[in-house]
């Protein structure tokens, strides 16, 4: 059965992955011979030209970059003309795909727009308690209370009123009732 290593590629097969880097297989050849995806070799080979082995192995997982940093790599590949990796290598950039959304946004928005955003649920109504409401306010909150009370007894009556009119008249209006339909002469 195939192995699906897509996932996690182990120590090993990175290994092998940077001899065949060192040899200077290019991405084609690299994705042959292991059978990954072009752009895993691609990006394995961007990685080790601009970080080294490392950056190839895996090493560190995810990292943090500050604000500078981020405004100086976007800054350098969008206005300044250096390569993806040039950048890489020059900010200590492991991965592309950090860079690529930098740039991204930078050109969205500009250096403001890669600003940390605040993290978490925001803080909202319902984190703060509600003030006590004064005595106009809890006598306007009554007044309405009571104002659409009134309201709806009063089209309950007119409701139940309607009803009961309608009831008390002859059926011959309605001729799905099976009563008369209106005319004047009668078939009996």
């Amino acid at each position: 059965m195939h192995e699906d290593r897509r996932r996690r590629y182990d120590d090993g097969f990175r290994r092998e992955a940077l001899e065949l880097i060192k040899s200077g297989a290019g991405k084609d050849t690299l994705a042959r011979r292991l059978a990954i995806p072009v752009y895993t070799a691609r990006n394995w080979i961007r990685l080790y030209r601009s970080n080294g082995e490392e950056a190839v192995m895996g090493g560190g997982g995810s990292r943090r970059y500050d604000w500078e940093t981020k405004v100086a790599a976007a800054r350098d590949h969008v206005e300044n003309g250096l390569t993806k990796t040039e950048a890489m290598a020059r900010y200590g950039i492991v991965s592309i795909a950090p860079l690529e959304r930098w740039c991204r946004e930078y050109r969205a928005g500009g250096p403001e727009a890669l600003r940390p955003k605040p993290k978490g649920r925001p803080k909202g109504a319902r984190s703060r308690p509600k003030p006590k409401p004064t005595r106009e306010q809890e006598l306007a909150e009554q007044v309405a209370y009571l104002k659409a009370k009134v309201a709806y007894l009063e089209k309950l009556r007119a409701l139940r009123a309607s009803k009961s009119r309608g009831a008390s008249e002859a059926p011959s209006s309605d001729c799905s009732q099976g009563g008369d339909t209106g005319s004047t002469t009668s078939s009996r």
